[in-house]
């Protein structure tokens, strides 16, 4: 502190007007002290019959008092010495409770004259108040569910002091999943709130117990301390799930309805309703599966429904899943495969096409008949069909490509021996008992011309009564219409002899393409000769002669040498349209008579030479 020594007339004007200043402060009661709480009894605040300008002497005469609005005797006045010092405890929270300004006023009033004096005496805080919680547990539940970097306020300490002693900060005990902010609130203080800095797990902590403390300002500081209780709520934050992600099933095909194909299983970690689960197909699942099997939403079987064939589908992936009741509900997923097993139902089918029917007889060894192609919807042994063929002969099977043959020519074929073949194709799977199916096959042989005409017998002879008998020579030729044309010929000697003879006559017969042309002598008779029989093994040729006599003139057929000429021939005919057919014949000098043969076939002509 500095002191100035003063002097000179206008110092003491000055000091003169400070006293008189005081002297009315004095007289108006402008008094202030201060004091501590809690002070003890007989501290000192201030002397206070000094400070108002009192002589102690006038203090008693003039009936020096103290009055305090409503305090009681938390001071009082020693009129011995004029000192006011502290009569009682002062607790400021008492008085003022949490105002930040805590004073007490007091009246001094002194009589002859009266005169008011207004003293007052500022009560400073003291730190003797601990930051105190409401309670000594605060409970909270917290969802599991809770996302990271949530909060939750909490109830924050108060302190009855203020100031310093009032200015609160907090702690939280170590823990993993709680980390503690303060929130300042402009006139309100601070407010500690919990942030969540690792998710809970309900299965795994379902309770949390922590520390909060609260430490003042003031010297020393004081704590309050507060134990958190926190519940987990479960969540339903666990979906269901199965005990394996894919299952793998194989069944039979045609297993009867409600035939067990799995019985899943799945299991929620959460509790009460969150645990409560359904079981379904998945959307995934198209709808023919949902018509072929049964889910049992409450148990998790999968049953059979409708007809299962192998042939139809052998594997069936089918998605199920599995919801529990919480909210919001929470989904597991697996997949079911399952395998169709075959048996062996479904006999081999046999397909015979493109047949190159009626088959030529001439036809060449290793000739394309037909194609055959067989099948079976089985698989495996099941499904592997062998073929055979009955009969086997002139024809066979011969494998083309896998489940495809060609039905083709093994030997010359013969129409004349076989016109016709019944073939019988079997195809035999390899299944356990086997299956089997046939196919028939009708196989026409065409005839070709591969046969030239032929006579029944080598050697013809014909006797004829007639006195006049030169000899003659018939030639008769045969011709069929096959492609290329075949024929055959015959030769018949004639001997023409008196009444009283017996008439001879001879042939031989001879097949060749054209047959020689010889000498014929130019006679007058009419010879008719019926042959031919051509059928598909044979042609028969059957001569018919009549010896005629010669009896008209020449340039009518009289007999005598000269070529020979066609005696009959027919343009139309055959065996199976054979009718009767008359001509008119001269013979000799005889009347005519009326001789009848059987007709021929188109193909024959008749030549006769003398």
């Amino acid at each position: 502190m500095l002191f100035y020594r003063l002097s000179g007339p206008r110092t003491q004007r000055l000091l003169l007007s400070f006293l008189l200043v005081a002297a009315w402060e004095a007289g108006s009661g402008q008094v202030h002290y201060s004091v501590s709480e809690e002070a003890k009894h007989g501290t000192f605040v201030g002397r206070i019959a000094q400070d108002l300008g009192l002589e102690l002497a006038e203090l008693v005469p003039r009936l020096f008092r103290v009055a305090s609005k409503g305090r009681g005797d938390l001071l009082e006045v020693n009129l011995q010495n004029g000192i006011l010092f502290v009569n009682s405890r002062i607790d400021r929270e008492e008085l003022c409770g949490r105002s930040e300004e805590c004073s007490i006023h007091l009246e001094v009033i002194v009589d002859r004259p009266l005169q008011v004096f207004h003293v007052e005496v500022e009560v400073k805080d003291i730190n003797d108040n601990p930051p105190v919680f409401s309670a000594s547990e605060q409970k909270l539940s917290i969802p599991e569910s809770r996302l990271l970097d949530s909060r939750f306020p909490l109830e924050g300490a108060s302190d009855a002091d203020v100031g310093e002693n009032a200015m609160l900060t907090y702690r939280l005990s170590p823990n993993e999943f709680f980390t503690l902010d303060i929130i300042n609130k402009k006139d309100k203080g601070k407010f500690p709130v919990l942030v969540l800095q690792k998710l809970l797990d309900r299965e795994e902590n379902p309770q949390l117990q922590l520390l909060l403390t609260a430490t003042d300002g003031g010297k020393p500081e004081l704590k309050g301390s507060v134990t958190l209780q926190i519940s987990v709520l479960d969540a339903n934050d666990n979906a269901p799930i199965f005990d394996r992600s894919i299952y793998e099933v194989k069944m039979y095909e045609n297993s009867a309805n409600q035939t067990l194909v799995i019985w899943l299983n799945a299991s929620d970690a959460d509790e009460g309703i969150n645990k409560e689960i359904i079981y379904s197909f998945s959307s995934l699942v198209p709808p023919n599966i949902r018509r072929k099997f049964l889910m049992n939403e409450r148990t998790g079987e999968i049953r059979v429904n409708d007809a299962i064939d192998f042939e139809d589908s052998n594997t069936y992936e089918i998605h199920v899943d599995v919801t529990d009741k919480g909210t919001p509900p929470m989904v597991g997923h697996c997949s079911v495969l399952l395998e169709i097993l075959d048996e062996n139902d479904n006999s081999p089918e046999v397909v015979v096409t493109s047949l190159a029917l009626p088959v030529r007889e001439d036809a060449q060894v290793g000739t394309v008949i037909a194609l055959i192609s067989v099948s079976d919807h089985d698989s495996g042994a099941n499904g592997q069909v062998t073929c055979s063929l009955t009969p086997h002969i002139p024809f066979k099977l011969v494998s083309t490509f896998k489940n495809y043959y060609s039905l083709v020519l093994d030997s010359a074929l013969d129409r004349e021996s076989v016109a016709n073949y019944e073939l019988v194709v079997t195809a035999k799977d390899g299944g356990s008992p086997s299956l089997s199916a046939t196919a028939s096959v009708s196989v026409d042989v065409a005839d070709v011309n591969d046969n030239a005409p032929t006579f029944a017998q080598p050697e013809y002879t014909v006797f004829v009564k007639e006195a006049d008998a030169p000899r003659q020579r018939l030639l008769v030729l045969v011709k069929d219409h096959g492609e290329p044309a075949l024929t055959a010929t015959a030769t018949v000697l004639l001997s023409l002899e008196d009444s009283g003879q017996a008439p001879k006559a001879s042939s031989r017969a001879s097949t060749g393409a054209a047959g020689a042309e010889a000498a014929l002598v130019d006679v007058n008779v009419y010879l008719i000769v019926a042959i031919c029989a051509v059928s598909s093994l044979f042609v028969l040729t059957l001569l018919l002669y009549t010896a005629l006599r010669c009896s008209a003139p020449p340039s009518e057929g009289s007999c005598g040498p000269g070529k020979p000429r066609l005696v009959c021939s027919s343009a139309v005919g055959s065996w199976s349209y054979s009718q009767q057919r008359r001509q008119r014949c001269a013979l000799g000098r005889d009347r005519p008579r009326q001789i009848s043969w059987p007709s021929v076939p188109a193909f024959h002509r008749v030549l006769y030479q003398p």
